[in-house]
């Protein structure tokens, strides 16, 4: 029998409630030559009897049963599992949309320079009591293109983990999810996108990305905003060595205590500090461990200082980027948003 061209993987853990309609939602694709390796993590709850009644319905469903290890372990284990050319993720509490995996595995057919894919998601939850997370939703759906997935990686991870679709050949060349106390997805992709790899989604909405309580994201300490700046500033600081040379000096954006207290992770690595940037008047002229705070009326010329964002809102990012752009700083080259 011949392997699938697409291998879906799923880890599973106490997610009796939810997997079956994650694995209808795979089995119900219009893309049929598929595999779904699904991982029971060592559930306590019946999980490992739902995954073996759907195995006994539809053979393309893979059930493996292992001791808990947590979600690194299983991913990576389904993934040693699969036999498909391509390898998706899919979360054992998310809905995906009928036509995703053929439009995905499409992308990937007609773009041979694509190494990973994804698509844009519906938010699953309640947009008034969880508004951060649906605006992350919203912020990552205007993300699609290969340049716009790269410069925008250090803002926040720029995908919907369980929308991906990767070249199984990647995984050999790059290496799978890491463990570690740091996300184990962003770490993969800003991994994969500093070797080089391109990245673009599938300009549809093709999965709804579901937002329970009890989310892995919500509670485990590898996906604290702490962990998420540590990471990132570790692929920054390399970023910034490549693109601005051994003469590490930068110009802050924004001087609040909260942009210093991340930034303060890049500058331990060796990044030296330019200048830092404000509009508020309590603040301009001010010295911050020896360097001014300028206005940004005061920014010196595109090309003479690289330029770091670390101002958080959504609204007041978008507006830097804008004035930045006005000025004749290119981001990627001039600037970066970083937070």
């Amino acid at each position: 029998m011949s392997s699938p061209k697409v291998s879906v993987t799923m880890p599973c853990y106490n997610c009796a409630s939810t997997v079956g309609a994650a694995i209808e939602s795979i089995l119900g694709q219009s893309f049929e030559d598929l595999e779904l390796v699904a991982v029971d993590d060592g559930s306590t709850d019946n999980t490992a009897e739902v995954l073996r009644e759907y195995a006994g319905r539809d053979t393309r469903l893979k059930p493996i049963f292992r001791d808990h290890e947590g979600v690194v372990g299983a991913a990576n284990a389904a993934i040693e599992e699969a036999s498909g050319q391509y390898i998706a993720r899919m979360d054992a509490d998310d809905t995906a949309l009928p036509e995703r995996i053929a439009k995905q595995a499409a992308l990937l057919d007609r773009d041979p320079q694509t190494g990973l894919t994804a698509c844009r998601v519906g938010f699953g939850g309640d947009r008034e009591k969880n508004g951060g997370y649906a605006h992350y939703v919203d912020w990552i759906n205007t993300l699609v293109g290969a340049d716009e997935i790269s410069l925008n990686r250090f803002v926040e991870f720029p995908f919907a983990n369980p929308s991906i679709m990767m070249r199984k050949e990647l995984i050999a060349a790059h290496g799978p999810f890491r463990d570690g106390d740091f996300p184990e997805d962003y770490e993969l992709v800003l991994r994969w996108l500093e070797a080089g790899v391109k990245m673009q989604k599938v300009d549809e909405e093709l999965l709804i990305w579901n937002d329970p309580p009890d989310r892995l994201s919500r509670n485990h300490p590898k996906y604290t905003v702490e962990a998420f700046y540590r990471i990132k500033s570790e692929y920054l600081f390399r970023w910034l060595q490549r693109q601005i040379g051994p003469d590490l000096k930068v110009g802050i954006i924004g001087s609040g205590r909260t942009s210093r207290k991340r930034y303060r992770m890049l500058e331990n690595l060796g990044v030296e500090t330019a200048f830092y940037v404000d509009v508020d008047p309590r603040k301009v002229g001010m010295l911050i461990h020896g360097k001014k705070v300028l206005h940004r009326d005061e920014i010196p010329t595109a090309g003479d200082t690289f330029l770091l964002s670390y101002v958080a809102s959504w609204g007041a990012r978008d507006e830097v980027a804008q004035f930045l752009d006005a000025r004749g700083y290119v981001m990627g080259r001039d600037y970066l948003l970083v937070s």
